[in-house]
């Protein structure tokens, strides 16, 4: 096993360079159900840091089961969508002409009653996609369409809640730029005003598709979700722009099995100061979805369309804790107004008025990251000069990282950036293709750190940080009481490392093994170098089982 080659074409039709991988996602077209609730513990995820202290998992969002037995209020073509909002009780229906379109912006009122009020197109069920198939825009026929040339297009009153919407396109007027298509709080300066309990399921949510818009969903409040749904076209020039984004909302949150295109971060949490004192983002479930840039927005690809949009990341968190980050796909992303990253865990006191600001208690699991100009990076307090509590409790168990870095994507290529004092991060069962460093650290130094079990090219400089040699002198100085084992660095040197590591000359000494040869081989020397006797590296059955494809959607082979 010397690199994974899997067959999928680029997007745009462009060449990649170096690392392809093809996997299919539960897709667009799956039967997975949408509800459901997580694990009941973080036993249940296998996430142990090694250092006796495991990440604590979300609660789950509460999600209406069944359309309530209300009264049914149709919205013809032409008709008062605003009225229907206005009229509608706790347990109602309103059902929107599909094929329609209605002008807002929409205001969804804060109403008395427990009851959910459903918004769905007037599309048959058997019409459009079953709960747990994601719709995209090939459904567009079958959804009415919401839209507004100023404000938001839908606008959550304070303490409005218990809305369910249901195959519904939402956009600007064709032309217009909006900073928020969706806005579910936003300066209520206290728990209780913020709206709660609304839900997307089966919506295609987007910008337009040459002036874009800053953000889809601006998620602030309690029980927020949206599943089955695809976002996409938010991007901006000289803004950042996002899918979703939360900063002033307790959460929970839910985020599943959606297509999440944005520029910016296709989901942040953080990134502006929350009004309400001391509150953190928290209890956020992000599974099974595609985080995604199309290569018509990367300025050197034959496929360009001609607008440099500003490009970040695919997933940050700056603010929050209690997230599961499970099953997705994250890929493309280049150097451009960041440094190329895919997965930032940055705690920021972004504005300087929130020192509670944390980023702690975070599983990142069973993930793809692909095409991007480097893999994770970890920052353990803000180091911007304003105060932020310390990340810690992070787990990165079990995922594939693969084509990090190169001239394809730019970047350092570096798989792991860690810097300025973490405590309790743990990085285990990992396999990763990347040009540059394993880790590259920097900063204060990192508490109860662990790195075992994982396979990566160990390139020129492996383990190395600011001031410091390759291996067990960049260990000892930034990762003092570090455990580091079983892992297997290609190419390395173990003279600069601790025991118990291995250091294949080459990958073809690993032998390919497992659905789709992406595991080290059960013929293989190296089949039990991990501690315990274990296989080092990605187990691709789990992996594949929570993102819900079949064995045959990766193929590794080595290359020529």
């Amino acid at each position: 096993m010397r690199a994974l080659s899997l067959a999928m074409p680029a997007a745009g039709g462009a060449a990649i360079l170096g690392v392809l991988v093809a996997v299919a996602l539960g897709p667009a077209r799956g039967a997975e159900p949408s509800a459901g609730s997580l694990p009941a513990g973080g036993s249940a995820l296998g996430m142990s840091s090694g250092s006796g202290a495991a990440p604590e998992p979300p609660p789950p969002v509460e999600l209406p089961l069944a359309v309530s037995a209300g009264r049914t209020i149709r919205v013809p073509a032409g008709g008062d969508f605003a009225a229907a909002l206005g009229a509608a009780d706790p347990g109602d229906q309103i059902v929107i002409e599909a094929g329609a379109d209605f002008e807002g912006p929409f205001t969804l009122p804060e109403k008395n009653g427990s009851g959910w009020i459903t918004i769905r197109t007037s599309a048959p069920d058997g019409a459009l996609p079953p709960p747990g198939t994601r719709v995209d825009p090939s459904d567009a026929s079958l959804m009415p369409k919401i839209v507004s040339a100023s404000d938001a297009v839908i606008v959550a009153a304070p303490r409005a809640h218990s809305y369910h919407f249901i195959g519904v396109e939402i956009a600007p007027i064709g032309g217009v730029f909006l900073d928020n298509l969706v806005l579910l709080g936003s300066l209520e300066r206290s728990s209780e005003d913020l709206p709660h309990h609304i839900v997307f399921s089966r919506c295609w949510i987007h910008g337009d598709p040459l002036m874009g818009s800053r953000r889809g969903i601006a998620m602030n409040g309690r029980h927020l979700a949206v599943v089955d749904s695809h976002l996409s076209d938010f991007k901006e020039v000289g803004g950042d722009s996002q899918a979703v984004a939360g900063w002033n909302g307790p959460g929970p949150f839910r985020i599943v099995n959606d297509f999440l295109e944005a520029a910016g971060e296709n989901v942040l949490f953080g990134g502006a100061d929350p009004v309400i004192p001391g509150l953190v983002p928290s209890d956020i479930e992000i599974r099974r979805n595609q985080l995604s840039k199309p290569l018509t927005w990367k300025a050197d690809d034959p496929s360009f369309a001609g607008t440099a949009w500003t490009v970040k990341n695919l997933f940050e968190l700056k603010n929050a804790r209690r997230v599961v980050i499970e099953g997705n796909l994250f890929e493309y992303n280049w150097a451009d107004a960041q440094n190329g990253f895919a997965i930032l865990f940055t705690v920021r006191n972004e504005n300087g008025t929130a020192p509670w600001s944390v980023v702690k208690d975070v599983t990142f699991t069973n993930n793809v990251v692909r095409h991007a100009g480097g893999g994770v990076n970890i920052l353990g307090r803000d180091d911007s000069g304003a105060p932020s509590r310390q990340a810690r409790r992070i787990v990165i168990r079990n995922n594939l990282f693969l084509d990090i870095g190169g001239a394809e994507w730019n970047g350092s290529g570096a798989l792991f950036q860690i810097i300025n004092g973490t405590d309790r991060l743990a990085i285990k069962h990992n396999t990763a293709f990347q040009t540059g460093n394993v880790i590259t650290a920097d900063g204060a130094p990192h508490t109860h750190f662990v790195f075992r079990d994982n396979v990566a090219p160990h390139n020129a400089f492996g383990v190395t940080g600011t001031g410091t040699a390759v291996g067990l002198p960049t260990l000892q100085a930034y990762f003092p009481g570090f455990i580091f084992r079983g892992n297997l660095l290609v190419g390395g040197d173990a003279a600069a490392y601790p025991p118990h590591n291995s250091f294949p000359g080459s990958f073809s000494e690993l032998g390919p093994d497992g659905p789709g040869g992406c595991e080290v081989g059960d013929t293989s020397r190296f089949r039990h170098a991990g501690t315990g006797g274990r296989r080092p590296g990605v187990n691709m059955k789990t992996l594949l089982a929570a993102m819900r494809a079949q064995p045959d959607a990766v193929h590794c082979e080595p290359p020529n």
